[in-house]
This record gives structure tokens, sequence and C-alpha cells, in this order.
């Protein structure tokens, strides 16, 4: 069968890639090697099945076409299903290596719970020791409220420190979370749409939109099908048994519409009916009686002002392509344009 070669190359390029698609999907899914194969072959398939179902039932009947519409729509849904799964797989990697790049940040020291339980202990000894009281000069008493003191205040230091240390840790992890997520799909989030919502409904996308070139593109390049069969006919020659002899009209291009016209001699006796034994004859096709009918009726459309005798107009009448248009269109006698 014949393709046109521009839509041909587009739908060989959109079935490929959906098909490589279809295998990473599939490679994703699976856990043992037979699984992962047989994803990958159930995928390849759906995704041919998808692509070529609409260019291969559209010469069919209408039932035909019905149950080809139901199988497509399957192939269709399971196929977008594959592809997203790809895609948010990929958006997953692409965002831990983003994720990946992020600089991260080693809390140095103790935490702020160690640190408040002995800032709590020195405060207590430091209050102890301001509560004491002493007549004459204690310098032992000086000292231990000065070091108390100096002790709360390096925990202050340190209890800063720390919370500066866990500042930029939730800083970090802020960048690693809006890098894990994709820029376009993350702005999708201001309008109130959750990120896995917003990264299924792209994925849905870029996999709806795919297979609608690659369904349009394999109708363009495969044209419709003209199913031709060779119809053999052969002449009937007079079969006699006796004084009966039937004579049979011979089927011919002309007369092949209309019945055949069988004369008979008045028998003496009961006429016996004969076996008619075909013999070799010209190869009639298919294609050229339905043609000539075609002219027929559009000669008569013609005559009772219903088609114009222009290609368009007959292609427009019959339902048939501009090719078979266009042949009827030459055998037709020469018809005043309306």
């Amino acid at each position: 069968m014949p393709m046109r070669t521009l839509p041909a190359l587009l739908a060989v390029a959109a079935t490929v890639t959906a098909a490589c698609l279809s295998v990473m999907a599939g490679w994703q899914r699976g856990g043992l090697l037979a699984e992962r194969v047989l994803w990958i072959a159930v995928g390849v398939v759906l995704v041919v099945a998808a692509h070529l179902l609409p260019a291969l039932v559209r010469v069919h009947g209408r039932g035909v076409r019905a149950v080809g519409a139901l199988l497509w729509i399957g192939c269709i849904a399971a196929t977008c299903y594959g592809h997203a799964v790809f895609f948010l797989m990929a958006q997953k990697h692409a965002g831990e290596l983003r994720a990946a790049a992020v600089p991260a940040v080693t809390a140095k020291g103790r935490g702020l719970a160690e640190i408040a339980r002995d800032r709590a202990d020195a405060v207590t000894r430091l209050a102890r020791t301001n509560a004491r009281r002493c007549v004459a000069p204690c310098p032992n008493l000086i000292a231990e409220r000065t070091a108390a003191a100096a002790r709360v205040d390096a925990l202050d230091v340190e209890r800063d420190e720390a919370r500066r240390a866990e500042a930029a840790q939730d800083r970090v992890a802020a960048a690693r979370a809006a890098a894990l997520a994709d820029p376009v799909t993350g702005a999708m989030t201001a309008f109130g749409l959750p990120a896995a919502r917003a990264d299924l409904i792209a994925g849905l996308a870029f996999a709806g939109v795919l297979e609608a070139v690659a369904c349009f593109a394999w109708l363009l390049a495969l044209p419709p099908a003209v199913v031709t069969r060779a119809v053999t006919e052969s002449p009937v020659t007079p079969a006699q048994q006796g004084s009966n002899a039937v004579t049979v009209t011979p089927v011919t291009p002309e007369s092949i519409a209309a019945p055949a016209v069988v004369t008979a001699a008045p028998p003496a006796a009961a006429p016996v009916a004969q076996p008619v034994v075909p013999a070799p004859a010209e190869l009639l096709s298919l294609p050229v009686m339905e043609q000539r009918d075609d002219v027929t009726r559009v000669k008569d459309a013609i005559k009772a002002g219903q088609v114009r005798a222009t290609v368009n107009e007959i292609r427009k009448f019959l339902g048939c392509s501009q090719s078979r248009a266009a042949a009827v269109r030459k055998q037709l006698e020469p018809q005043p344009i309306e």
C-alpha cells in the first residue's frame, strides 16, 4: 500500500517515540527481568494498535468500525497511562538530581534541647548564689556568682549559634523540596492545584498530544484501501439431453446488472435440469463494474439536477476517493455545468 512521504515520516517518528516511552515505562514498572520484558511487549503492542487502528478500520463497515473504536479507546487509555508513568518517573529522577545539587549544611555542636538543659542548670546555680548572703566580704561567693553568670552567657551564645544552624538547615530543606518539584508544574500550585496532581495532569496531556499526532499522521500517511476482487464469469454452453435444449445468455459486463434471460424449447417430455459447467473466460474486475454502476448513478443525478459534473461534486455524491471520482468523470458525456 503506497504511503504519502511527509505524513509517513511524522507518523513513524511519533510511533517510534511513543514505543520508546512504553519501553522505558515497562522497564520501570517491572521487577524481574521477565516482568519487564512482558510490560514492554504489552506497551509496544498497545502503542502500535492505538496508532494504526483508525487508519485500518475506516474502510470497513459500521460494525467493524464500532468495535475498532472501542478497542482504540482502550488502547489510548492504556497507552496514556503508561506514558504518564514514564513522565512522572522522569520528573522524579530529575528532581532528585536537582536536589542533590543543593549544598548540604551539617550541624556543628550540640542541639537546642541539650543546650536548654545545661542553661537551666546554670541559671538555677546563679539564682542560688545570688540568694546567699554574707556579712563580711566573701570572695568565694563573688567568684561563684561570676562563674555562674559567665556560664549562662556562654550557653546563651551556644543557643544562638544552634538556632542559626537549625535555620540554615531549614532553608536547605526548603530548597531541596523546591528542587524536587518541576519548575512549571510547581508554579501551577499557585492556583490551588497540588503538585502531584499537576505533574499527573501534565504527563497525561503530553501523552494525549503525542498519541493524537501519531494517529492523525497515520490517517494521512495511509490512503484508504480499495478492495479489489477478481470475479470469474464464464459463458454457459447449451446443454442438451434428448430433445430438451436450454440456452442461457452469456454473462457480459453490459448485462451483468440485469438478470440473464433463459429461453427453452418446448420439451416433448418433462424437462430435466442440467448442471452448468463453467468454462474459462475473461476476468471481470469488481471495481470496473462498480464504477460503471456509479457512472449510471451520476448520470441520473446530473439529469435530475442534484449533482454538477465536477470531480468534487461526484466525490461528495458517491463518497469515494478523488481518483475514483476523476475516473467516473472521464466516462461521463459532456454535461452543461449549472
